[in-house]
């Protein structure tokens, strides 16, 4: 899933292309993808693209005549820019928005078709955020207030939108290793030095990770977007070894969802029980790093 340093490579590619220019024409090729239908998205034809902005994962564009479009890539949803009209791919493409500037299409891998179009006026736009707290721009009292408000493991608490905006299951993953922490942790057994460390880690590991976002496409336009990248520590790097320690990164899997994590960094040697493996090996499951290289 496109977290915030992905879209915000998104709209620091879109700014340039579609900024001032006319949105000529949309094509729907998949209504499922299309939420709303007052207003139409053709009331919007012919309007000028006068902002761009996030709400959480959500990519809004904004126009002068008031009318807003609010696309929401969930897992794997992805834009692509043509210089030209080009038609919808058959099997991927949702939905495309022609500009007098070229124009932009949605895709989606696979068959769910879970990615997101909602066309709101302006004064509406604010119902469609879930309420989550920028990170980057928060004081550490803001951040305990949202990680803090239901009680849930630390991988939960920091991708609910509802409380914290932009961090999926990656970014969590990279910033419980750079804190040092569990991803299993009680959100409500920090201590106050943990706290401060959680907040650090999830300022800088976005920051960071937006500006190399922003810096690989340069002028172009993102390709290949995906959670996995090379220069992550933890997130995707399964089996290889931890660059601080050198121990194996480990994964637990639950409800389709990966977790990846050092067990000597962040777990004190023990490797975390995975709900369907662990049940299935049952003795044999390693419980600490000494059993597991053995």
């Amino acid at each position: 899933m496109p977290e915030l340093p992905e879209i915000e490579a998104y709209l620091h590619a879109l700014d340039p292309r579609i900024m001032g220019a006319t949105l000529e024409n949309s094509r729907i090729r998949s209504f499922s993808v299309l939420k709303t239908v007052d207003p139409p998205i053709v009331a919007a034809h012919g309007a000028t693209v006068s902002g761009l902005s996030r709400i959480g994962k959500r990519i809004v564009i904004e126009t002068d005549c008031k009318i807003d479009l609010v696309i929401h890539l969930m897992v794997a949803g992805r834009f692509q820019w043509n210089d030209e009209p080009k038609p919808l791919p058959r099997k991927r493409g949702l939905a495309a928005f022609d500009f007098s500037t070229g124009s932009l299409m949605l895709t989606e891998a696979g068959s769910k078709q879970r990615a997101r179009l909602h066309v709101v006026t302006h004064d509406t736009l604010a119902d469609l955020d879930p309420g989550g707290l920028e990170v980057t721009t928060a004081t550490l009292d803001e951040f305990a207030e949202g990680l803090l408000s239901e009680r849930h493991t630390l991988k939960r608490a920091l991708t609910d939108a509802r409380y914290l905006s932009g961090i999926g299951g990656a970014f969590a993953d990279e910033i419980l290793f750079h804190a040092g922490l569990s991803p299993l942790q009680m959100n409500t057994n920090l201590d106050g030095e943990e706290l401060e460390r959680l907040y650090l880690a999830a300022v800088e590991t976005l920051r960071k990770w937006t500006r190399i976002r922003i810096d690989e496409i340069g002028t172009g336009f993102p390709k290949n977007v995906t959670a996995f990248h090379p220069g992550m520590s933890v997130h995707g790097k399964y089996d290889t070894p931890c660059l601080v320690c050198g121990t194996s990164i480990q994964r637990i899997s639950y409800a389709h969802r990966e977790t990846n994590y050092c067990p000597m960094c962040q777990t004190g040697g023990r490797v975390l029980a995975d709900r369907s493996l662990s049940r299935l090996l049952k003795d044999d499951w390693p419980t600490n790093v000494d059993e597991l290289e053995g």
